[in-house]
């Protein structure tokens, strides 16, 4: 007996609960839509007459049809199954996963069909519930695995957990701080203001950072870093995390730094006023020295008779008053640095001031063929400084420059107005130079630059303190001092007065 069956497969098709498509194939490419039902319509928010006969890309918007193309075309050339994730952006309120693209093969093995059938979003309440533990066990973890202390104080300042790094570092014990108030943990002095901090956080305040003193376990007390942030769940409830990061040793360290550094201030201090106070006791003795040979060596009482008594007389000139300047520098330089120097200003000519160094100084680069050149702008005004540093400054640069010029080279120095409005005054050299990196230690307390055997003075070695002294002057008068150098090519040393010592011409 046979039954008729008369069952109406396209209605199947349209009440699947899941998206179906067919597409037609032709020529190796999908072309227009056969067959859509009521889901899939649903899904790409269109109407069957806005898809049916069309291509895909006159109903889909054009990310999603483009990520259809291109899957139609690896299932059409691989003949085989394919699978696409939905895109997020598809409008349409049903979910879904993703997509079966299915290949429909005629007898001779050619694509004539594409069946795309939706798959059906599994998420569910136990997948969630799976994500949501599998989140909390990551986060517990963290939580106990982690190397700073962290405590969770509810809205009440009550602990509720402490980890594991918190209870090794303190020594308390779970019992000792669950349920217990954190400002139990702080020292009696710091509590009014963990107390006004936790009382910013239940007023919505997210996160603060600060140090505070708490309480070990045997009583010791140890300084901490902390930082607490705010963690809101769901039923409006609230927590304050906080970890805490052990400094004590750091601020012991930081302590004894600060003992050292103040000692070696009290050591330093106490030289430069000891070195100052010695002024008397050294130049006394060394001005008798100067004063006693020079009377000798013009035989003002009578002659001395030995032309080599005379030589020896005029080596301990010349040594008394070599170390009559490198006493003179020491001390300068300890006056400074103790703040016993005062500016005592006066109104002077600058342009005087530099023609009266180099003309004082040419005589000693005579012999050397060396040419001090001038070049002072008139627009130069008046200056109220101390002329005796000023001068020294001057004295100082040039002579530093004398020292490292080969015969035969040129020493300029310029004073000009610069836009600023300030005074600036430089000296350049053709000699030596000095090496970028070396030029802090040219400028440093008895800094010296080793320069190039061929130096001709190389073996008039100072102290190291012209280029420091020049420098300290300069910035007694609020002015600003630059060493420009590059080795082979020589140095300029410039500095400027400020516009305020400047006095403006009538």
């Amino acid at each position: 007996m046979v039954i008729e069956n008369n069952f109406d497969f396209s209605k199947l098709f349209d009440t699947l609960p899941i998206p179906r498509l067919v597409f037609n194939v032709e020529g190796g490419k999908a072309t227009n839509l056969l067959q859509i039902n009521k889901l899939a319509l649903r899904y790409f928010n269109c109407k069957q007459s806005q898809a049916i006969n069309l291509p895909l890309k006159d109903f889909m918007s054009p990310d999603n049809a483009r990520n259809f193309e291109q899957s139609f075309q690896v299932c059409i050339s691989k003949k085989r199954m394919v699978t696409i994730q939905a895109l997020p952006t598809v409008p349409g309120a049903l979910k879904v996963y993703g997509f079966w693209i299915n290949p429909i093969m005629a007898d001779d093995g050619e694509v004539i069909y594409i069946d795309v059938v939706g798959q059906p979003d599994v998420s569910n309440q136990s997948i969630i519930q799976r994500e949501r533990d599998d989140a909390m066990s990551f986060l517990a973890s963290v939580f106990e695995v982690s190397e700073v202390g962290i405590i969770v104080t509810d809205d009440n300042g009550k602990i509720v957990r402490a980890n594991e790094s918190f209870i090794r570092t303190y020594g308390w014990s779970r019992d000792d701080v669950i349920g217990s108030e954190y400002l139990s943990l702080i020292e009696d002095k710091e509590k009014d203001r963990m107390r006004i901090n936790h009382d910013k956080f239940k007023d919505g305040s997210l996160r603060s950072t600060g140090e505070v003193n708490v309480l070990r376990k045997d009583g010791a007390v140890a300084n901490v870093l902390f930082t607490s942030a705010v963690l809101r769940l769901s039923q409006d409830r609230s927590f304050l995390v906080t970890t805490v990061m052990d400094i004590t040793e750091r601020k012991k360290m930081e302590q004894s730094m600060r003992l050292a550094k103040d000692q070696a201030d009290t050591a330093n201090r106490s030289k430069s006023v000891f070195l100052a106070n010695m002024s008397h006791e050294l130049r006394t003795p060394l001005n008798a020295i100067i004063g006693f040979s020079e009377l000798m060596i013009k035989e003002v009482f009578g002659i001395i008779g030995n032309d080599k008594y005379k030589e020896y007389l005029g080596d301990i000139h010349m040594s008394a008053e070599h170390l009559l300047d490198i006493i003179n520098e020491v001390l300068d330089m300890s006056k400074i640095e103790a703040g016993r120097i005062e500016l005592v200003d006066d109104d002077f000519h600058i342009r005087d001031v530099i023609i009266s160094v180099s003309r004082m100084l040419s005589s000693r680069v005579f012999a050397s063929n060396i040419e001090i050149v001038r070049e002072i702008g008139n627009d130069i005004p008046m200056v109220r400084a101390d002329y005796r540093l000023i001068r020294q400054v001057l004295i100082n640069l040039i002579s530093n420059a004398i020292k490292f010029s080969p015969q035969g080279s040129q020493i300029k120095v310029v004073a000009e107005m610069v836009d600023s409005g300030d005074l600036l005054i430089s000296v350049s050299d053709e000699g030596l130079g000095i090496a970028k990196d070396k030029i802090q230690v040219a400028l440093e307390p008895f800094g010296q630059v080793s320069g190039n055997s061929d130096a001709r003075t190389v073996n008039q070695q100072g102290t190291g303190l012209g280029l420091p002294l020049a420098k300290a002057m300069v910035e007694l008068h609020g002015g600003i001092f630059e060493l420009i150098s590059e080795e082979n090519a020589g140095t300029t040393a410039r500095f400027t007065l400020p516009k305020s010592r400047l006095i403006p011409k009538n």
